[in-house]
């Protein structure tokens, strides 16, 4: 965050709340998966990275228990909650967001006071880049920060999680608020969903720019067909456990169980397995070969991802398929394809530098033509987790 960005944050803050007394300022990244999409929730591999964008936080406290929240994207809302009561959730739904986090901090047994606080986004909300976890964690750092605590970051990750859950009523794995809370600036993390052992990939950028194209729609259709995502995997892993009780989720199925359930499983249910089944072992390849620096490898897997997320998660959409096919067409492009829960958001590039600018040219183009919508780029490296900034 520049002097610049500061000055603004705090002018905004002070024009809502009042001046006096002292601001701090927090930031909290998006995030982008590389590749590992829906293996979360299936005690598997995902393999993101922070990204520039972000949301950024102005936060002073207050001694009378009272949290007052304001919101760059909804600049006519002041909406207002008392720690010293029971914390509910309530309107506008954005909100629960942040009264889930604070209820979860207060069950964890810290002692929050109030206090006044500003986000401002250059964070697409609903593109797929976690703007949810940002708010989560974000928030959770602003409290901690006023208190003058701190926490462990898989104990953030963990809290924030469940503020999601029991909040803002979305099932979420571990993912988002793990990569936001724990980051580490030019790495992607290939995280075991299981465990929680992290393993940090350089990502160097001399090599390589991460890419992400925003299509600008999301169709209805995507908070049910996620909830059903999910049931047809657990319903999967239930019926490998009945052949095998060792295996205690989809992370546990070899290829070769699959094959042999194949005909014992409804057809759907069997698609969202071998996907799951798949992904997993190229997340764990492709985070090998970036390691290596085996840029086409990542590239390749990063494409078969996509085809398995379109034809057996059946999570794409056209204009996701669209710009995923029109990315690889220009020369430089290793790879890309969807990332996020799908039915629209983002699709995601591991690019050559050099690429940058005549891959965003070609997909803004080519995008308007097809669709008659001009979608967002951003061109990102990998950055680090929330952090204080003053």
């Amino acid at each position: 965050m520049t002097e610049i960005e500061r000055s603004e944050i705090q002018q905004q803050f002070h024009s809502i709340f009042g001046t006096g007394g002292r601001v701090r300022l927090i930031r909290s990244p998006g995030r982008v998966n590389l590749i590992g999409e829906h293996t979360d929730y299936n005690e598997g591999f995902v393999f993101p990275m922070a990204i520039e964008p972000e949301i950024r936080f102005a936060c002073r406290a207050r001694t009378d228990g009272q949290v007052r929240l304001a919101s760059s994207l909804y600049p006519d809302q002041i909406i207002e909650f008392s720690i010293h009561r029971k914390i509910e959730p309530g309107q506008p739904a954005w909100s629960n967001y942040v009264r889930g986090v604070a209820a979860e901090l207060i069950g964890a047994g810290i002692a929050l006071e109030g206090m006044d606080l500003f986000v401002a986004n250059t964070l697409p909300m609903g593109g797929g880049l976690s703007s949810s976890a940002a708010l989560e964690v974000g928030t959770a750092l602003c409290f901690l920060t006023q208190q003058g605590q701190k926490m462990d970051l898989s104990r953030l990750a963990l809290l924030c999680q469940k503020a999601e859950h029991e909040y803002a009523c979305v099932p979420c794995g571990i993912m988002d608020q793990t990569i936001v809370s724990a980051a580490q600036a030019g790495h992607a993390m290939l995280l075991d969903c299981r465990n929680g052992i992290k393993q940090f990939i350089r990502m160097d950028e001399k090599d390589l720019r991460v890419v992400i194209v925003n299509t600008m729609v999301r169709h209805e259709l995507s908070g049910g067909e996620y909830a059903s995502r999910r049931k047809q995997c657990e319903e999967g892993a239930a019926f490998f456990h009945q052949q095998n009780p060792a295996i205690r989720s989809l992370r546990d199925v070899t290829t070769k169980q699959l094959d042999e359930a194949k005909g014992q499983l409804a057809p759907a249910t069997f698609k969202r397995c071998r996907h799951v089944v798949s992904e997993n072992r190229r997340t764990a390849d492709a985070a090998l070969a970036l390691e290596r620096k085996h840029y086409d490898r990542a590239g390749e897997l990063m494409i078969q991802s996509h085809q398995s997320l379109r034809d057996d998660f059946e999570v794409s959409c056209p204009e996701l398929d669209f710009l995923a096919d029109q990315a690889v067409t220009i020369k430089g492009v290793y790879g890309a394809r969807m990332t996020g829960g799908g039915f629209g958001g983002c699709i995601v590039a591991l690019v050559q530098p050099r690429a940058v600018e005549s891959l965003g040219r070609h997909l803004i183009e080519s995008y308007q033509k097809q669709f008659q919508i001009t979608p967002e780029v951003y061109i990102t490296t990998a950055t680090a987790g929330a952090s204080v900034v003053q």
